[in-house]
């Protein structure tokens, strides 16, 4: 199972982020990612900033031929084409696309995987539960329902 994770605070050119993540999924599709399913939208406050705008986060499981690294590739594209500005790590932005999970590889990258903060990240897991319930970290074994329990109550 291949996983991405979709996030977006700021509008991008086609408007608000949640026109936004839907578009980027479109886009993907057109870059020979087959979009399995997607989880529902959900909003998080913005982290390390909670004055920063709030963000729309979702999951999706994918299928495609790319290699993680090619696949990673084509998520910086899509990311740059939706108007993604690489400025300081956290910032806000039009889109950000995450590669949590490809089909349970253990990589040191690039990318590296499973993505190295999943864990402890609730707009990523609380989506992915909703797409994959039972799912297993490849790492630490973990379901995505106990990482889940285990998280701060900031998370």
């Amino acid at each position: 199972m291949i996983v991405i994770a979709l996030g977006a605070n700021l509008s991008s050119p086609v408007g608000a982020p949640r026109e936004t993540l839907t578009a980027a999924l479109g886009e993907l599709a057109r870059c020979g990612v087959e979009i399995v399913a997607v989880s529902p939208f959900y909003e998080s406050e913005a982290w390390p900033h909670p004055t920063d705008p709030p963000f729309v986060n979702a999951v999706a499981i994918v299928k495609t031929e790319l290699s993680p690294s090619a696949l990673m590739a084509a998520l910086h594209e899509t990311e740059t084409s939706f108007g993604r500005k690489r400025s300081t790590p956290n910032a806000p932005r039009s889109l950000d696309l995450d590669l949590i999970d490809y089909d349970a590889r253990v990589e040191q990258g690039p990318p590296v995987l499973p993505h190295p903060r999943m864990e402890k990240r609730a707009f990523v897991l609380v989506p992915l539960s909703k797409v994959a319930p039972g799912w297993r970290h490849s790492v630490s074994g973990k379901t995505v329902e106990t990482m889940i329990s285990e998280l701060s109550p900031k998370a």
